[in-house]
């Protein structure tokens, strides 16, 4: 059969050559027809075993134009299409078989694709090729893995602005409705005192903006667009100067305020910043330690600068340790204008605590325990 076919290209090369490019340029129309029929198949088997088919089909219209052009003897013509018939069958058998791991992962895919559509976030392609198939199964899964940490943070950021509302709409209403009380008895001219009520109304106007500053505040600290101007500072002198602005708060509680200063101890911070920090910290624990006792500010350098501040109250429930630095938080929910403030006295002081890139933390009682480190100068 060889010596046939390569004596009838011998005799006839412009034929021979003329048949080539027929094949080819046969093979090439066909190719474009395949892609846009393949594109319209389901299974990736049907595609795979049509290619296939048509290949061997293109070699029995050559093998039929070579003998219609006498390049084959016509005698090998029937032999020739019977073993292209056998190997379009074996090569079926191969690809039905060789294919099957190809169309579960193809099928797997696309099952993980709608139910991640559907929304499931746990669910994994386990394609484990390593081939583009593969490649398309890691990128779904990690893709899964992202949309679940995606809706987490989503979830955890609706929660917070529920609490944030409902926190807010909580404080403003006390002082909203004392102030409109006032306002009403002003106008009526019912007070008895109008004095005394425009003081009143002073003190409300000063908490509503305390409390405004202190969630912009917040604001600012959780979307990192806090900048503070650092220079290097005492830290003993900042504690000394906070307390004695807490003096007055304290005395009238009948609370002593103690500063323990082992030495002179640089840090790099903004002041405003700092005596902030330490101003909530001091008042906090003013507020909670009891009648007669003392709150102690210790600032010692061992690794670090350190500043701790310690009552004699009952100290952190060990319950609410993990969320006492949340903004909003506070361990009594019985909100009231005379038990505490908003709840965002220990958030601002660690979120201005790690702008200066230290740490603040709180120990569990008996005895309210906080401390915070900052870089050393």
């Amino acid at each position: 059969m060889a010596a046939s076919w390569f004596s009838g290209m011998a005799m006839q090369p412009g034929v021979a050559a003329l048949t080539l490019a027929g094949a080819v340029l046969l093979a090439i129309v066909l190719g474009l027809v395949l892609r846009q029929v393949t594109a319209r198949m389901r299974t990736l088997r049907g595609q795979l075993l049509l290619i296939t088919l048509a290949g061997v089909i293109v070699g029995a219209l050559c093998a039929w134009q070579a003998t219609t052009h006498m390049l084959l003897d016509a005698q090998l013509l029937g032999p020739v299409l019977v073993v292209l018939v056998i190997t379009a069958l074996v090569a079926a058998i191969i690809v039905l078989i060789a294919s099957g791991s190809l169309s579960t992962a193809a099928a797997r895919l696309a099952a993980t694709v709608k139910a991640v559509e559907e929304g499931e976030r746990e669910i994994r392609t386990e394609v484990g090729r390593r081939d583009e198939i593969g490649h398309v199964g890691a990128a779904i899964d990690a893709l899964s893995v992202r949309l679940a940490e995606l809706e987490a943070e989503r979830e955890r950021l609706d929660s917070e602005r529920a609490v944030l509302l409902t926190s807010i709409s909580h404080d403003l209403r006390s002082p909203l409705a004392a102030l409109r009380a006032a306002l009403e008895s002003l106008v009526d001219g019912v007070a008895p005192d109008p004095e005394r009520y425009l003081r009143s109304m002073e003190a409300d106007v000063e908490t509503l903006t305390h409390l405004v500053d202190d969630a912009f505040l917040v604001a600012s600290i959780s979307g990192g667009r806090l900048h503070l101007e650092q220079e290097v500072l005492d830290l003993g002198d900042c504690c000394d100067t906070a307390i004695e602005v807490l003096g007055p708060l304290a005395d009238a509680r009948q609370v002593r305020l103690a500063l323990q200063v082992s030495d002179h101890v640089p840090v790099r911070g903004n002041v405003q910043a700092l005596g902030r920090v330490l101003r909530n910290l001091i008042d906090n624990a003013v507020r909670h330690t009891p009648t007669g006792s003392t709150v102690t500010v210790t600032v010692d350098q061992d690794d670090e600068p350190r500043v701790r501040v310690v009552d004699e109250g009952p100290g952190f429930a060990r319950d609410f340790l993990d969320r006492a630095l949340d903004p909003w938080a506070r361990a009594d929910e019985a909100r009231t204008r005379s038990t505490g403030g908003a709840g965002l006295g220990l958030a601002i002081a660690a979120g201005l605590v790690d702008a200066h890139g230290g740490r603040l933390w709180l120990d569990p009682g008996p005895g309210g325990r906080v401390t915070f480190t900052l870089p050393a100068a």
